[in-house]
């Protein structure tokens, strides 16, 4: 079954922690990938970084009309930063593995099954 594993944290509480932060925390990523891939292979289906919330945009149709914001759909304490699509037997296995998503320590991961149309 596939699951999304949905990474957010503070988006302005992770820019003020500086270079040497998110140095570290490309270097845990890198690592966590490296985990996946050599310990369960073909899980990591795919998995971004998103660019920061002021480069979002937001859309809507009304009565036929696309209307479109600038930023994120709502002004949340935590913004989605990025996702990793898994293939795993279980929810039990995907959340053993969001758990070792780096910005677990310090955001959140929502895990949600995907559902699929036969």
């Amino acid at each position: 079954m596939k699951y999304l594993a949905l990474i957010y944290s503070n988006e302005k509480e992770m820019m003020s922690r500086g270079d040497a932060f998110q140095k570290q925390e490309i270097e845990e990523y890198g690592a966590f990938q490296g985990w996946l891939a050599s310990e369960k292979p073909g899980m990591m289906v795919a998995g971004d970084a998103l660019q920061p919330t002021q480069t979002a945009t937001t859309v809507r149709v009304r009565d036929g009309k696309t209307l479109t914001t600038d930023g994120p759909f709502a002004e949340t304490k935590e913004q989605l930063g990025g996702y990793y699509l898994l293939e795993a037997p279980n929810l039990d296995e995907a959340i053993k593995i969001a758990a070792r998503i780096p910005t677990a320590k310090y955001g959140s991961i929502e895990v949600r099954p995907i559902m699929e149309f036969n």
